[in-house]
């Protein structure tokens, strides 16, 4: 299986905290491992880790928006993973 790691940056003036409950929510669906972190109240990074059908299917949950928290900018990056040891 093609594992497949991306940073995400995304900007909304709507982030609250029932977002950070929807994107747990779809990350655990897909079974995705990752982090999330709130750089400022309208800016969010998150790492995410899986197969590359999965975190697909994740990015477009993402630039679809949740609800009222439709992102106004969306950053993709890859993110190297450091080996497992």
């Amino acid at each position: 299986i093609m594992k497949k790691c991306l940073k995400i940056t995304l900007i909304s003036s709507a982030l609250d905290r029932n977002f950070f409950g929807s994107v747990q929510t779809v990350a655990r669906k897909l079974g995705l491992e990752g982090t999330m972190q709130f750089s400022d109240p309208n800016e969010v990074v998150i790492i995410a880790c899986g197969s590359k059908d999965d975190i697909d299917s994740f990015l477009d949950n993402i630039h679809e928006g949740f609800g009222a928290m439709i992102p106004e900018d969306v950053q993709v990056e890859p993110f190297l993973k450091e080996k497992d040891y």
